[in-house]
């Protein structure tokens, strides 16, 4: 982790309020990874004084890129910096996805449960779909020998409230990911939940070898927690928190989390969402 310049490449619309930001630095590009991100200062001045955290969407050789929502003065502000300019970026900060185990002998996890890759499942709720590109990229392109090309799948669950909301579907179907939508109000794909299709996935196939990665609101992560817990299967979680430092010391982004120690008398602990994570095991969380 580093303070960095790096030089907007480009800085376009991709959707309502959603901006995508392409930046040029071979730093980021060399050591960023799924699931991580970066505290991007969003004016020269000190309004905003508080960086904003974005998550890494894409990374290339030469950079990484940004995929975010206008939802304030410093997201506003971010979206009118223009080709050419630069951006004062702290990062890659945080714990990304771990995409480093085998099939079929990957690490026995919680409850005894086999953390592989035989095929992910991937599930994002509105912005949540930030850092889940960069996860599929990863992925699609790791080598894993042991297993035959047609048994290792990627799926992409992607839910928003309407079709106008819906971020990134061609993206992940070029990065070789089957695509399954939901919509609030059904104006595409299936209506409802995005756990809905996740339900439906899981429940027509043999899914023991499988592994969820999940971004998005907590209600939606709580969701996505239970049901791989149903199905006994491997599943982390990418929580969206307001980080103000980035590095833990402001103490802003507090997570109940499970205590993995027996001899305290308390059942639960606190971690940092910036410092310890924003990747964590679902079971720890203390939904």
């Amino acid at each position: 982790m580093k303070n960095a310049r790096a030089l907007i490449l480009e800085n376009k619309k991709a959707a309502s309020d959603i901006y995508r930001m392409r930046v040029e630095s071979a730093y980021l590009g060399r050591k960023s990874r799924p699931g991580q991100f970066v505290e991007v200062r969003c004016s020269e001045g000190g309004n905003p004084l508080l960086r904003r955290p974005l998550g890494i969407h894409r990374i290339s050789k030469g950079g990484i890129e940004l995929l975010y929502e206008v939802v304030g003065k410093g997201t506003e502000l971010l979206a009118r910096k223009e080709r050419g300019e630069t951006l004062d970026v702290i990062g890659p900060i945080g714990n990304g996805f771990d995409i480093k185990s085998t099939v079929p002998s990957g690490p026995i996890g919680p409850k005894g449960r086999r953390h592989s890759q035989q095929s992910t499942v991937l599930v994002a709720g509105g912005i949540g779909v930030a850092p889940m590109l960069a996860l599929a990229d990863s992925i699609v392109h790791s080598p894993q020998p042991t297993v035959h090309s047609k048994e290792r799948k990627v799926y992409a669950l992607i839910g928003a409230k309407t079709k106008n909301h819906i971020l990134c579907e061609n993206e992940f179907k070029k990065a070789g990911a089957k695509v399954m939508v939901a919509t609030e109000d059904g104006s595409s794909g299936k209506k409802g939940f995005i756990t809905g299709c996740l339900e439906t996935l899981l429940s027509t196939r043999d899914c023991r070898l499988w592994t969820i990665y999940a971004c998005g609101p907590t209600p939606m992560l709580k969701a996505v927690a239970a049901i791989a817990d149903a199905h006994r299967i491997y599943c982390q979680v990418s929580l969206e928190e307001r980080m103000a430092c980035g590095v833990g010391v402001c103490l802003g982004c507090p997570v109940k989390v499970k205590t993995l120690y027996a001899v305290r008398s308390t059942q639960y602990e606190y971690k940092m969402v910036c410092k310890d994570g924003p990747v964590f095991n679902a079971e720890e969380i203390a939904w």
